[in-house]
């Protein structure tokens, strides 16, 4: 049963994100106390979206109500503002990720059942007694992945969240930037000794990661060449020069990337063979991946955080032996569990930076789900992460729920 009795809405207190033409105004924030549809007996009425099975997200995904108790000792009751609808959360639903979030009947589902979702931003409704560093109000993050974060609400022990400082910011800035921003981080900082002047390339670069890199590349006086999907006409113009203002030296399409005099046109950006970029960053694979290689430094490092391509890494022996190559991994979710505490200073340092203006949003299509949103709009959207072009991060915007 909702509650009848509703305040007054209010907007809340927060920053505008960036100018960037794909965002559009925000859904309401409204007060605590508006927000809740709570029962005679104080449980929060919440709603989740759920699988009982692996399988393609039409096929698998159904949305279920339940019921949430008061909290007790160090439970927390939160309300989701934003979550983002990431590749790796589809390829959960489908069963092709190496971790999934478990199955269990504890939402009172007819069967075990798992909620998708990595990255949210949540606020805190309510916190037991036994609570100490959280409270109502607070705004919170996924301390690890596989929390679920597909629902309007949930409850969950104080450890499993970090707060953040949520002045200056929006809920979509907070949720989405424990993934991407922090693994373009981790990546320029961790792998290869980068000085002011030196150049880096990198495939995928208009995805959330690459526009991360991209600007905090500029921040750091590196120099980028930025490999994007070709695009027709205006489109293609548009988007190159998008990366251009970002922070980017170079950007050339994956057709340009494949062409036989690459690596010389490469040579002459670079001002010759002393100045080759020292790291590349993969997320695509295949011959896209091994054409990047062809341009590195003697003793350069090609990192893999992807494979959209879905096709192989053929390393030639000659970059193992002669140019002496590395080809390594990073897997964000797999760091942050092992250095909490780096992670959680790595999100701070980012927040900041956009709390400033100078690092800033990716592009974003939003996803409106209220109380009365049905399964049917919810699964669409998440279907559609899977088609081609798309014009931004989808992403869940809860109103009145």
């Amino acid at each position: 049963m909702k509650c009848a009795t509703r305040l007054s809405s209010c907007r809340s207190s927060v920053i505008s994100p960036s100018s960037h033409p794909a965002f559009r105004p925000k859904p309401t924030l409204f007060p605590l106390d508006r927000r809740r549809h709570i029962s005679a007996y104080g449980y929060t009425q919440a709603k989740a979206l759920v699988y009982p099975n692996h399988g393609p997200p039409s096929d698998t995904l159904t949305l279920h109500t339940h019921s949430i108790s008061p909290p007790h000792s160090n439970l927390l009751t939160l309300r989701t503002l934003a979550a983002p609808l990431n590749p790796a959360d589809i390829n959960q639903i489908q069963g092709t990720y190496p971790t999934a979030p478990p199955f269990t009947q504890n939402l009172g589902t007819p069967q075990p059942s798992a909620v998708p979702g990595n990255e949210a931003c949540f606020e805190v409704l309510s916190a037991g007694s036994g609570c100490k560093n959280v409270g109502k109000g607070d705004w919170v993050i996924p301390r690890r992945t596989g929390l679920g974060t597909w629902r309007t609400h949930m409850q969950v022990e104080e450890d499993k969240v970090v707060k953040v400082d949520r002045d200056g910011l929006t809920p979509e800035q907070v949720a989405t930037v424990s993934v991407n921003p922090v693994t373009a981080y981790r990546m320029l900082k961790d792998f290869e000794d980068l000085k002011e002047g030196d150049w880096f390339i990198q495939n995928g670069a208009n995805s959330g990661v690459g526009r991360a890199a991209v600007q905090l590349g500029a921040m750091w006086g590196l120099k980028s060449i930025c490999i994007v999907r070709r695009r027709e006409g205006a489109e293609g113009d548009a988007l190159r020069r998008e990366m251009l203002e970002l922070g980017a030296t170079v950007v050339v399409s994956d057709q340009e990337l494949l062409e036989r005099d690459f690596a010389k046109r490469v040579q002459d950006w670079t001002k010759g063979e002393k100045q080759l970029p020292k790291l590349a960053l993969n997320c695509v694979g295949g011959d896209n991946a091994m054409a990047m290689a062809k341009t590195l430094a003697e003793g350069g490092t090609m990192v893999s955080y992807g494979a959209m391509g879905k096709l192989p890494l053929r390393v030639g022996a000659s970059m193992l032996i002669f140019k002496d190559l590395r080809f390594l991994g990073f897997w964000v979710s797999r760091w942050g569990d092992r250095m909490p505490e780096e992670k959680k200073e790595t999100i701070d340092e980012l927040l900041g930076m956009i709390r400033e203006g100078k690092l800033k949003d990716v592009p974003m299509v939003d996803v409106p789900w209220s109380w009365d949103t049905g399964k049917d709009e919810l699964v669409k959207a998440v279907q559609g992460t899977l088609e081609g072009f798309r014009k931004g991060k989808g992403i869940f915007q809860f109103g009145d729920t």
